[in-house]
């Protein structure tokens, strides 16, 4: 019971960090981005190219797999998305899934479709265990190490968003961007550092997950129904209601899969459901703006 709690709290922190930067796209730029996850898979194989073929420490892949999709947000931000920020939904979305199926076919043509496998570091690979009985707690410590990582980068992305300067700005940049314009704040810097943020911590989610949840190049397309499911059910006005979200999706997807297998997904589905009819808008929702 505990080890099954321990492994949904792993994997629902594996994808908060996943999905956080398409709540920020989506919630606090007001831009859906459905090749989100395509971020998320260029991380996860910057990490794995990079360990294969220049023989780099998992550690030191890690920084990386944030970099590269970061700067890659970035140059995609500032010349395929921006000129969509005011069109319609619909446009928004028919253009980044094209963009996301786009990048499983460059993926797939360029690196193959077999599923790439991560050669952790030793100290990684080990199990350690708490009591005894019913009650005994199997810790993995790489999800052990997922967990920790997760949790910093939650708490360091909440105090920038809710006590920096730069969060004011954002907040301000969304709510009204002639007035924050008009106050001396540079809108477009604002939300290309976003975007680029976003896509580096979908990259670096994309790395840590390659072992957890398997990388190949349907990735972005797999786990897109995932990443919608933390933000409609979390919210898109805060970082809690995703964190949230996350967290009981990674619970009760773990536990379905192992008390009920053969019913796979419903539980995550039924749970998800029920709660958005209790809260249409999400489980959190920011007071005034837009």
């Amino acid at each position: 019971m505990l080890t099954i709690l321990f492994d949904g709290i792993a994997y629902g922190m594996l994808l908060f960090v996943l999905a956080v930067g398409l709540a920020v796209t989506m919630g606090l730029m007001n831009f859906i981005n459905l090749a989100h996850g395509a971020f998320a898979m260029a991380g996860g194989y910057v990490m794995v190219l990079l360990m294969q073929k220049a023989g780099l420490p998992f550690l030191a892949c890690l920084p990386l797999a944030f970099l590269v999709p970061a700067l890659l947000g970035a140059v995609l931000e500032r010349t395929l998305y921006r000129p969509l920020y005011r069109k319609p939904h619909l446009d928004q979305v028919l253009f980044s899934i094209g963009l996301a199926f786009m990048s499983v076919a460059a993926v797939d043509y360029f690196v193959g479709s077999t599923q790439q496998m991560v050669q952790l570091p030793e100290w990684l690979r080990g199990r350690s265990e708490l009591g005894s009985g019913a009650w005994t707690l199997g810790m993995g410590h790489y999800r052990l190490f997922i967990i920790a990582v997760c949790a910093v980068l939650t708490v360091a992305l909440q105090w920038v968003l809710q006590s920096t300067r730069f969060g004011s700005r954002l907040r301000a940049s969304v709510d009204d961007q002639r007035v924050a314009a008009g106050l001396g704040i540079n809108v477009n810097v604002v939300f290309l550092a976003t975007f680029a943020f976003g896509s580096g911590l979908a990259g670096l989610g994309g790395a840590l997950g390659a072992e957890v949840l398997g990388l190949d190049p349907s990735f972005p397309l797999k786990f897109m129904i995932y990443f919608l499911i933390v933000v409609a059910v979390g919210g898109t006005s805060s970082i809690t209601g995703p964190l949230l979200a996350a967290l009981l999706l990674g619970v009760a997807d773990v536990a379905g899969k192992y008390y009920i297998p053969k019913l796979g997904a419903f539980i995550v589905y039924s749970l998800m459901i029920l709660i958005l009819i209790w809260r249409p808008q999400g489980l959190f929702v920011r007071k005034g703006g837009r």
